[in-house]
């Protein structure tokens, strides 16, 4: 019962949303609306914050490594370029065990968690050793593919041997926030990057510019020996980022040994052994949402490389926009990481009536974040892009291209809330099918075509091509999503109703 509305309204109004009756209380619908919204946005602004103290771990690490010379922030930058796919496809693979734990959690199963966790570690620590291997000995050929000067290819692969040893802890830190955040609590991974931000910082300092950077901070009072520490450059950036990655792993370890809000799941009360078949059912959902990130990461990166033949103000341009959008971004993505555990806890209770209304009024609430980061765009681009340039064409520029961010902000949204939603239902190999469709297919080589022009059709349209294919990709993806979220949550309602029904005749 929600405070104030009787309970009746209430049920009257889910059975409505599940096309048993006509009439809807609309006092009643708003009430459940609201509450669930509540609900919704207290795990997401967590992940939210979380989300960004890791991508200030990139940006401090690009920052920091420019300022030590430009050879250590290309090595930097295109390691980062390599180890960052990685780790997000680990990440995903791994996101498999949120909406299990999540039903599990739902259907108040909180002993059958343990060894689906457990078998999440033994996963992440498999990925994170083949991860750390691919970067200590099989950088060689892509550098020499990509054409990186020899100098920063040797740069960037000391880089990546220390970030390397980072893999590991990042993968065994990725899977018990997927659990965390399955268990309903969202908020230690949030402290939990704040201190991995914390520790980043000064490490890179101390490896990056060694000791004489240290000096010229604290002066008489820099310890011999501190003073004496040798400026590691990129090499350091990637040690520091390794240390960062352990400490967040052992953080968590520690949280989840001794917070009481996991204890009915008893994760470390001993050890479960690999199982094939649970083993099969988080890569079963997993695997796909990992290729799905990594498709759009691609995406993104090989548009990157198309762009760069139009020019430094053009890649000036696009950089600072994609930029400025991909902050926004944060919360449309977040939003989407609690659906999934909003509707995997639902599911678990067997309730799909109110399963499908999480499901739609999260795509409601998606919307109005969608219009409120377009107001932002609206009412700050300008501003901000100053902030990012002095140069006049590029400024001008990189406004046109908010500009049609400002249109796909509501298709990336749906987008990425709609497949949050169905990974709830634990169904992540359509979107994994619809992602490649609709990024590669329509997204990228739509763009290409519209950026380079046809040939007595119609003339290049440059940078903005890219950005329309974009636009196109996301709404076609939005639009087969909604289709498939309709179509799976109509099947579950069937399937429950049927079971009630023969239950019913039964008794």
């Amino acid at each position: 019962m929600i405070e104030g509305i009787p309970d009746a309204p209430l049920l009257e109004c889910r059975f409505c949303l599940s096309g048993r009756i006509g009439l809807i209380a609309p006092q009643a619908l708003f009430a459940h609306s609201l509450r669930e919204s509540r609900l919704l946005m207290r795990l997401t602004l967590p992940i939210c914050g979380a989300q960004l103290a890791q991508s200030g771990m990139s940006a401090v690490d690009i920052i920091m490594a420019g300022r030590a010379s430009a050879t250590d922030l290309a090595a930097v930058s295109v390691g980062s370029s390599l180890w960052l796919p990685l780790m997000l496809f680990m990440t995903g693979a791994l996101m498999g065990l949120t909406p299990i734990v999540a039903q599990l959690l739902g259907g108040q199963r909180q002993t059958a968690i343990r060894p689906y966790v457990h078998q999440a570690l033994w996963i992440a620590l498999l990925l994170g050793t083949l991860s750390a291997l691919l970067l200590w000995f099989g950088v060689g050929p892509v550098f020499r593919f990509m054409g990186v000067p020899e100098h920063v290819a040797e740069l960037s692969a000391g880089y990546l041997a220390a970030v390397a040893f980072g893999m590991p802890g990042v993968g065994l830190y990725q899977a018990l926030r997927a659990f965390s955040d399955g268990m309903n609590h969202t908020r230690p991974a949030l402290w939990i990057s704040l201190l991995g931000l914390g520790i980043n910082i000064p490490c890179n300092y101390a490896l990056i510019y060694g000791g004489p950077g240290i000096v010229s901070l604290l002066g008489d009072l820099t310890p011999e020996w501190v003073a004496a520490l040798p400026a590691l450059g990129a090499v350091g950036c990637g040690i520091a980022t390794a240390i960062s990655m352990w400490v967040m792993c052992l953080a968590m370890m520690v949280y989840t040994h001794r917070a009481r809000a996991y204890g009915s799941v008893t994760l470390w009360h001993s050890p479960v052994p690999p199982r094939r078949r649970d083993i099969f059912e988080l890569l079963h959902v997993g695997v796909p949402i990992g290729v799905a990130i990594f498709v759009e990461v691609t995406l993104f990166t090989l548009i990157a490389l198309f762009v760069a033949r139009l020019g430094e103000v053009v890649v000036s341009a696009h950089q600072i926009a994609l930029n400025y959008t991909s902050i926004l971004f944060m919360l449309p993505l977040s939003l989407s990481m609690a659906l999934t555990v909003r509707v995997g806890n639902t599911l678990g209770r067997g309730d799909m009536h109110e399963a499908r209304f999480v499901a739609w009024n999260g795509i409601v609430v998606c919307l109005l974040v969608a219009l409120f980061n377009d107001a932002i765009l609206w009412a700050t681009a300008s501003p901000i892009l100053a902030l990012y340039t002095s140069n006049a064409e590029v400024h001008a520029l990189a406004m046109s291209l908010v500009t049609l961010a400002m249109l796909y902000q509501i298709s990336d949204s749906l987008q990425v809330n709609l497949a949050g939603a169905l990974r709830g239902y634990k169904d992540t190999r359509i979107i994994m099918l619809i992602t490649v469709l609709s990024y590669w297919l329509i997204g990228l080589a739509g763009g290409h075509w519209l950026g380079r022009g046809w040939e007595g059709h119609f003339a290049p349209f440059g940078i903005h091509g890219y950005w329309l294919g974009l636009c196109a990709g996301l709404t076609v993806a939005a639009l087969l999503l909604g289709w498939r979220l309709h179509h799976r949550a109509r099947r579950s309602l069937a399937v429950s109703d049927d079971s009630s029904l023969g239950t019913a005749t039964k008794d």
